[in-house]
């Protein structure tokens, strides 16, 4: 690893690589990273490591070429990238290439470090120990799951001008705890450590495994739905995937058939995009192009109010970026759905007959166009009768589509949760939706 900061790697690997292209932009990113992983409530192992990676766009001609290299060496990556130069004049013109723009004065950058997650790196495991510990109070057989710790520097360099430099940290949790032959699972994205926050990630997994013990009879068919934050972050990150320009353009959303202003939603739901958020761990200042990013309604009130672009995107609709680049696919940063009035207990009475799914994963999409999809739900799907849970049902499907499950959310809690784990890769700020008439059924074995 080169002794020097992210911005020095990125200028020196751009002196060396850009003088062969017309315009190229070089991003490295330096992580200091821990990981625990928690096996019947002890850190059975902890790793700690620390890694730079380097990202290239190189421009020619209206040609595209970009890639990636887990080096930090310029010399290296001067040799790999000479490589492609006369492999680059052979490849065809992008339909899709912008150059890149121009810095705009007065950036604000926006670093966010949490000494504690610092501190922590050396000593990780002790972080868990509470967390386990109210797990364990709801009296479940044993917990598991993981927790990682990050630091890392982040720096662009543009052959434009832009230069930028921010340092950032996160840590993510989740657990599931095991009872009898329920179980119940949570997790928690932050960029600080919090005491409470954490203890409650094991209380709501521990709460939710208890409640989940006692099986109850399910006959699939069309139910009224409580989806837990975790479920509503699973989905949100594929609305948020659809809500990219690039998505739309190539017939991968199902709002490809709406503009801004037009009804995707019920009038109750508003989705956001938060790179400013000073909590939620995937945050920036400024995207890959050197455009600075700012929050924004991606839905509100019901209506569509914006796609995600990078310059491409936008040079090739007629707009602007809205500070989401990614070189290719512009993305989400951070995601935060707006609660309503509701507290959680209110909502399980309001449901009264229905079911409230905790947890899901293997969310496939049968059809893009139309945004219809099934998921699967994973530890706890609570049955509930005359507004009282009666048991776990077990594995269910949930099949329906994006527009229909969108426009049929009813009401939402005040509370939200920002979850974060393997199926919510992109961190989410999300309450608790009641959503009424969805088909459920038993998924096939």
């Amino acid at each position: 690893m080169i002794d020097m900061c992210a911005l020095e790697v990125a200028s020196q690997i751009l002196r060396s690589v850009g003088r062969s292209w017309q315009d190229a932009a070089v991003l490295v990113i330096e992580r200091d990273r821990a990981l625990v992983k928690i096996w019947d409530g002890e850190a059975a192992v902890v790793q700690r490591w620390k890694t730079v990676d380097s990202y290239l766009r190189l421009g020619l001609d209206g040609r595209l070429i970009v890639l990636e290299l887990a080096t930090s060496d310029p010399r290296r990556i001067a040799e790999e990238t000479g490589k492609l130069e006369n492999i680059a004049k052979k490849v065809e013109r992008s339909e899709l290439y912008s150059p890149l723009p121009e810095p705009k004065e007065g950036l604000r950058i926006q670093n966010v470090v949490d000494d504690r997650i610092k501190r922590g790196l050396e000593d990780p495991a002790s972080l868990v120990e509470d967390a386990v510990e109210e797990a364990m109070r709801s009296n479940v057989d044993r917990v598991s799951g993981t927790l990682s710790l990050e630091v890392y520097r982040r720096a662009l360099i543009t052959t434009a001008g832009f230069e930028g430099e921010e340092e950032r940290s996160s840590i993510g949790l989740h657990l599931r705890a095991f009872s009898g032959e329920g179980s119940g699972h949570w997790s928690l994205g932050s960029t600080r450590i919090d005491d409470s926050s954490l203890k409650e990630v094991g209380r709501k997994a521990g709460e939710i495994a208890h409640l989940s013990k006692k099986q109850a009879e399910f006959s699939p068919g069309k139910y009224d739905v409580i989806l837990s934050p975790m479920v509503m972050g699973n989905l949100m990150n594929i609305l948020a995937m659809m809500s990219s320009a690039l998505a739309t353009m190539m017939g991968y959303s199902f709002l490809s058939k709406y503009k801004a202003g037009d009804i995707v939603a019920s009038n109750s739901f508003s989705l956001y995009d938060r790179p400013r958020d000073p909590l939620l761990p995937r945050g920036a200042s400024f995207d890959d192009e050197g455009v600075e990013t700012s929050d924004k309604a991606i839905i509100e009130d019901g209506k569509l109010k914006t796609l995600l672009h990078n310059g491409a995107t936008a040079s090739k609709n007629g707009s602007k970026s809205t500070g989401n680049a990614g070189w290719i696919m512009p993305r989400a940063w951070n995601l935060e759905i707006r609660g309503m009035d509701m507290k959680e207990g209110e909502m399980i009475e309001e449901l009264r007959n229905g079911v409230l799914i905790m947890n899901n994963w293997y969310t496939r999409l049968q059809n893009y166009v139309e945004g219809q999809f099934s998921t699967v739900s994973r530890d706890a799907a609570l049955l509930i009768e005359d507004g009282e849970v009666v048991g776990n049902v077990g594995r269910i499907r949930l099949s329906s589509s994006f527009p229909r499950l969108l426009k049929s959310i009813e009401n939402m809690t005040r509370e939200r949760s920002d979850v974060w784990w393997w199926e919510v890769d992109t961190p989410t700020r999300s309450p608790s939706s009641l959503i009424r008439g969805v088909e459920l059924s038993r998924p096939e074995v």
